[in-house]
């Protein structure tokens, strides 16, 4: 059972391609790195993933896709490709928390930070890949965390460290393919009902329409 997972809800766009068989394994994956290029890499991006793990769009079994939380351009490009492809290839689509996959990767209760920017981060809290707090956006130096975090991971927990009162582990510094896809796994294998994509943006985006022409007096 493979699927391509997708996730654009940070600044690295990620295609990878995952068996879902029996133990999760990612037979490849591509990331690259640029807030500003979602809709410019994330196809090739797919494309190199299925070259290279050898995969035919038609081998398919499913699309996993992370919903957010994150900024709008980026999450809006990941979530309309992932429809596009259910929709083309006549394949289920499940979504998958992006901070989610990051608690599923590090053990222990640790805080989940991607970058909001505004000076803010998207965060959760998780113990051994349980959420127990979040997700939302805050500014980092007050995030109302509870007891016991021993350490903070995501690229808005590296950004911020000088302000976060833990220690900051360099990786996963974006979300792993592994842990979406692992998440999404069970229910690929049950042959789930496919799930509306809807994105997790926690606050409204920066670009809104222009108010109304004012009366000329």
């Amino acid at each position: 059972m493979l699927a391509v997972v997708i996730d654009c809800a940070t600044a690295a766009v990620t295609a990878a391609v995952a068996d879902l068989s029996g133990p999760v394994e990612v037979l490849s994956e591509r990331v690259v790195v640029d807030a500003r290029a979602h809709g410019e890499l994330l196809a090739p991006g797919i494309d190199a993933a299925l070259r290279e793990a050898g995969v035919r769009p038609r081998d398919l079994t499913a699309v996993v896709a992370g919903v957010g939380p994150g900024p709008f351009t980026g999450l809006r490009v990941g979530l309309v490709t992932a429809a596009a492809l259910t929709d083309s290839l006549n394949l289920p689509g499940y979504g998958v928390s992006t901070l989610d996959a990051f608690g599923w990767a590090v053990p222990g209760r640790v805080l989940v930070a991607t970058d909001a920017r505004r000076r803010e981060v998207y965060w959760a809290v998780y113990e051994d890949g349980v959420r127990l707090t979040g997700p939302a956006v805050g500014a980092p130096a007050t995030l109302p965390l509870p007891d016991g975090v021993g350490a903070a991971v995501g690229d808005g927990a590296l950004r911020y460290a000088d302000v976060l009162s833990m220690p900051v582990l360099d990786s996963p510094r974006y979300p792993p393919a592994a842990g979406l896809a692992a998440l999404a796994a069970d229910r690929v294998r049950d042959k789930a009902p496919s799930e509306p994509l809807t994105p997790l943006y926690l606050r409204r985006p920066d670009a809104v329409p222009p108010a109304g022409r004012k009366a000329v007096s």
